[in-house]
């Protein structure tokens, strides 16, 4: 963590991401602008915000496109012109692979440089889904080549949706260096769902004593409930079902403070290993 305490806000985006790629950017574009207003220097949307269309058809792969295509290119002109990080999900043409793409996330500067991505390890092969069928996972990285960035004071670490079930991957992000964790996500209403989603993005926060913030897609699909989480697992922001932004103030001191107070991460005596 960077020795800094001055506060800085993170906005979280909302919203229900379609197979239309240019409604996908204006949605962008509109809650980006809507967040910079508001302060925000660090905008995180949904997981498969470039395109999502339900079924994980053969149209995903006609619709992937490299980390130099042309959603990467809009996000880094929309960064550049508000002067804001932007961290957003897409799918990912890779090479060899004829019927299968990846789940990536990419966070561009507000120069309009790609500063980290990453490709999701953990594929929702759960609650009758098989992202697997579609998606490549991922490869596994250690703390010496984690999806880390730096931002306002904070070491941004990125993962996906159900990534958060596996508590190992925001240990071994907050090992490398991170205290602010990002999460987009595709979080699939359900029985229950909702209860793990706050559970789990919580948990998180509290269990690495950093800030979670968590960018799901509105309904119908996603659950909702987007939100900023704080160290002590207070939730500072939430969007509810709408699609929207909200706006938190964050500073690396309330990392400190709390991590005085509860130096768990000091205090344990395990690691994580790949499996």
């Amino acid at each position: 963590m960077a020795e800094s305490s001055t506060p800085t806000a993170v906005a979280v985006a909302q919203f229900a991401p379609s197979d239309d790629e240019a409604e996908n950017l204006d949605a962008i574009r509109r809650l980006a602008e809507d967040a910079a207003s508001r302060g925000a220097l660090l905008v995180v949307f949904p997981e498969y915000s470039h395109y999502f269309s339900k079924g994980l058809g053969p149209d995903w792969v006609e619709h992937a496109q490299s980390l130099h295509g042309p959603f990467v290119r809009a996000l880094a002109e929309i960064a550049a012109e508000l002067g804001i990080h932007l961290v957003a999900g897409m799918i990912e043409r890779i090479a060899g692979e004829d019927d299968r793409v990846a789940n990536t996330l990419v966070a561009v500067d507000p120069s309009g440089e790609v500063v980290a991505h990453y490709r999701k390890m953990h594929l929702y092969d759960a609650f009758g889904m098989r992202e697997s069928d579609r998606i490549v996972a991922g490869p596994i990285w250690g703390t010496e080549d984690a999806p880390l960035f730096p931002f306002g004071g904070f070491t941004v670490g990125l993962q996906t949706c159900y990534d958060v079930r596996f508590p190992e991957v925001t240990r071994r992000l907050v090992d490398a260096g991170a205290d602010l964790v990002v999460l987009p996500s595709e979080w699939v209403r359900g029985p229950l769902k909702e209860h793990h989603w706050r559970t789990l993005v919580t948990a998180r926060a509290i269990e690495n004593t950093v800030y979670v913030a968590a960018a799901d897609h509105a309904p119908p699909v996603g659950a909702g409930n987007s939100m900023v989480v704080d160290p002590m697992g207070v939730e500072l922001v939430t969007v509810g079902e709408s699609t929207d932004v909200a706006v938190a103030w964050i500073s690396p001191q309330r990392v400190a403070e709390v991590r005085h107070v509860n130096p768990a991460l000091k205090l344990r005596r395990f690691t994580v290993a790949p499996h």
